[in-house]
């Protein structure tokens, strides 16, 4: 395209740069409530919280949800959906159009969310309790170092609004294993399987979501390496064999 098309005029870039950082804020409010929702911190409605149900009418709701987001997230994630959705709008959003509709998925599921408050474990040791809130925090500051040791701004949408307002081609992402990454190929997943046991008070309903969204990681991990291996080819072959997906270990050698 030319500069005189509508997705190139000025008022187009400065409208993409607005709409992606508009959905990187709500992705942002999403990711600091699920925190609170999780940790039973300062939001008014967390994981435990609400009208009590029956346990299977509630477990069925939830389910339901958890369903919703991991099937929007998949599929809105694979390349011929990509392909697809982009003949509709510029390009330059359609990773923002993923952040922000994963975003609202989860804060429905926040608002729908049925709570299940049978206790599955309380733990009562004062040290004990801290030492699980702390493998909570960490499980989050996990998940925040792996976003930023790739490339954060690129993986949420708005380095390509950046790219697109400043006239600059689109630039591909080089294979490459920081830090983390030479001890476990998705410490993001890692970081969320973490926050998502750690909790010094587990309920059935907590339970069920660590159980679906584990379940879910796993699947997707396995989905996203498809794509992976596609891109880099045998260099990604090799990397799988030498490093484990979402567990972390090393083979020597």
């Amino acid at each position: 395209m030319n500069s005189g098309t509508p997705s190139n005029g000025m008022a187009a870039r400065l409208a993409m740069l607005f709409y992606s950082a508009v959905s990187y804020g709500i992705f942002l409010i999403s990711v600091v409530y699920l925190i609170g929702f999780l940790g039973r911190l300062l939001v008014p409605k967390h994981i435990d919280d609400g009208i009590t149900l029956d346990w299977l009418l509630a477990a069925l709701a939830n389910i339901g949800l958890i369903s919703l987001f991991a099937v929007q997230h998949s599929v809105m994630a694979r390349k011929g959906f990509k392909a697809r959705l982009t003949r509709v709008i510029p390009a330059t959003i359609e990773r923002s159009t993923y952040v922000l509709i994963s975003s609202l998925i989860l804060g429905l599921m926040f608002w729908l969310w049925q709570p299940i408050t049978a206790s599955v474990w309380t733990v009562d040791s004062p040290l004990a309790r801290a030492l699980i809130t702390g493998l909570f925090w960490t499980g989050w500051a996990v998940v925040f170092v792996a976003t930023l040791l790739i490339s954060h701004f690129d993986l949420f949408g708005l380095r390509q609004a950046i790219d697109h307002l400043r006239g600059t081609a689109p630039r591909a992402q080089p294979f490459k294993t920081p830090a983390l990454y030479k001890v476990v190929r998705h410490p993001l997943y890692l970081g969320f399987l973490i926050a998502f046991w750690a909790t010094p008070d587990m309920t059935a309903g907590h339970l069920l979501f660590a159980l679906a969204f584990t379940a879910y990681i796993f699947i997707g991990a396995h989905i996203e390496e498809k794509d992976l291996v596609a891109l880099f080819g045998e260099t990604y072959r090799r990397y799988q064999k030498e490093v484990g997906m979402v567990l972390p270990w090393r083979r020597k050698g």
